[in-house]
Order: C-alpha cells, then sequence, then structure tokens
C-alpha cells in the first residue's frame, strides 16, 4: 500500500510530556517529508499554537485546528471554518458556570477563560498549551458570561476541564438535549471540547483529502486522544500511541512506542522505509515502458513490496 497523507495530532503525540519535540521526531518528520508525503496537524488547540509547531516542523500543509473547525495555511486566509453562534456560546457559558470547571473560549485570535484554580495534575498541560502568550492574546476573567454580555463571542471551539468525571458526563448529555446546533467530544476523562455541529477532526481530513484527491485508504493517522478514534478508524492505517488510553489502543490497526519514546519516529521508521518517493512512482506510472516485458514485472514488485 502506498500512503499519501500523515496526519498527526499534536499532544501526547508529536510532543512528549515536557512539551518538546525530540530530535528522533523531527527527523522522521522530515524523511516523510522527503518521500513526497502530505503531513497534517490535526487537533484541539488554536490555530496559532498549531501553526507553532508546523513551522518548527518546516510543514507547509493545511493545518486542521480547534478540533477541525478552522482549517488552514495562514490564519487570514481559512478554507474552512465554522463557528458557535455567538448567542449559543453566551448560553452555554452561562450553564457551564453552574459546574466547578475550567472554561475556555478558544477563538484562533484570542482566547477568553474563567479565572479558576486548576489541580496540580492539570496545570502542567495548561502552561504547555499557553506557551505562545506573545502571539496569542489571553484574557482571563470571573465570569465569562458576563463579559460576553458586553463583547458577544463566536467562537470555533470550547475547552472545559472538569474536577469530576460524573459532572462531565451529565453537562454533555444536558447540552446534547438542549442544542443541535454544537457536539461535545470527550477528549480525556475530565476534559472536552464543544464545537458547531458536524465538525470534528475526521470531517477535518477529509475535507483536507478532497483538496488534495487522496482517498480514505492512502491516510495514515497517528493519535493519543479519544477524540483521535473515529479519525483512526476511518483511516487506511489507524496507529495508537503507546500512551493512549485502552479505548484508543483497542480501535487502533497499530499500537506504537510512548511519545515520549519517540512513537512517532518509531512508526514513520517501520512503516514508510520501504515506500518508494511519490514523485517516483508517479514517474513510472506515467511512462509506457512499464506496459510490457521486465519493467512491468518491476513495478509490480514495486507495488507489493511498499508496505509490509
Amino acid at each position: 500500500m502506498t500512503y499519501k497523507m500523515l496526519v498527526l495530532n499534536i499532544d501526547g503525540t508529536l510532543l512528549q510530556d515536557n512539551g518538546r519535540i525530540h530530535k528522533q521526531t523531527r527527523e522522521a518528520i522530515e524523511f516523510a517529508l522527503q518521500k513526497g508525503i502530505h503531513i497534517i496537524l490535526a487537533t484541539t488547540r488554536n490555530f496559532p499554537a498549531a501553526k507553532r509547531t508546523a513551522k518548527s516542523l518546516k510543514l507547509k500543509d493545511y493545518i486542521i485546528a480547534h478540533q477541525g473547525a478552522f482549517i488552514a495555511k495562514d490564519i487570514n486566509k481559512p478554507v474552512y471554518v465554522q463557528r458557535v453562534h455567538e448567542r449559543v456560546a453566551s448560553e452555554i457559558t452561562a450553564f457551564l458556570e453552574s459546574f466547578p470547571c475550567q472554561i475556555r473560549l478558544v477563538n484562533e485570535k484570542f482566547l477568553i477563560s474563567n479565572k479558576v484554580k486548576l489541580p496540580t495534575n492539570m496545570m502542567t498541560r495548561v502552561v504547555f498549551q499557553s506557551a505562545n502568550r506573545f502571539v496569542y492574546q489571553e484574557r482571563y476573567v470571573d465570569s465569562i458570561s458576563e463579559k460576553l454580555l458586553d463583547q458577544p463571542v463566536s467562537p470555533p471551539n470550547f475547552e472545559v476541564v472538569f474536577f469530576d468525571e460524573k459532572e462531565m458526563a451529565d453537562s454533555m448529555m444536558a447540552i446534547k438535549e438542549m442544542y443541535d446546533e454544537v457536539v461535545c467530544i470527550p477528549i480525556e476523562p475530565l476534559k472536552m471540547v464543544i464545537v458547531p455541529a458536524g465538525v470534528s477532526k475526521l470531517e477535518g481530513v477529509k475535507f483536507v483529502c478532497s483538496q488534495y484527491g487522496i482517498k480514505k485508504h492512502e491516510v495514515v493517522s497517528i493519535g493519543a486522544g479519544l477524540d483521535d478514534l473515529p479519525l483512526m478508524q476511518w483511516s487506511g492505517l489507524g496507529v495508537a500511541m503507546g500512551n493512549a488510553p485502552k479505548e484508543v489502543h483497542d480501535a487502533a490497526d497499530w499500537i506504537t512506542r510512548t511519545n515520549n519514546d519517540n512513537g512517532v519516529a518509531y512508526m514513520v521508521k517501520e512503516h514508510f522505509r520501504k515506500q518508494y518517493r511519490l514523485g517516483f512512482l508517479n514517474n513510472l506510472k506515467r511512462t509506457d515502458l512499464i506496459e510490457e516485458g521486465p519493467e512491468k514485472h518491476f513495478m509490480m514488485n514495486i507495488e507489493k513490496n511498499n508496505f509490509k
């Protein structure tokens, strides 16, 4: 099988727990780029944060940010945008403020969050996601719903961190019953995102595939979160990180090493090493020499051994 697209989550996949990308992972990404593979970041992160990661890896393809609600190469030239209507955003925010949770309205150019003291085990994740505060405005207020009365916001997505799993489940059920305009997507046991109906990483990847003329069996996706499940199950090859939860492992076609043990680099080495450059394969398919004789046999061997 010849793969043409590699889709990567950022948190728990490209990034180690210290918030950095290992040298081996960078080298693996460069190796895949040299093969002519389209490398797509699909993340819950805001566009500027995802763009920063893409730039560090020298990626020039579309970025699927905000859980699929914002797709672009340049922040000022998105090819796909969906937003939660400002009325719905205001009502859902007021509802969520009845729970002890952190609410983050995530726009592509700024973030509004309520002031809340997070448990120690959640602090590191928030610090890493806020690392680009110099290019991305973050506002912290006592009450988001009051702020929205004066300044309505129509965000691509919400991020909500709870302290209790049951409260998160109850809030998801209530929002589902009250609003057809949005969907709640669990990312972790205590974290969910709220996006416009019809939005997801999977739908974002389908959109990008349509732009490039790439079919589902030509897509490899690597993820570590519960929100990566639909994409992994749809892709030609769905790969779970070693640090992913059991539900993700059970749905994967292949399980690689953890993010701290360079799982992306290991997967790329194992599955893309034997694949020829896409340009080379395209040139072979164009030539008349492969129609008959030994050259045809050579081409058949290439197709057979591209992926084992």
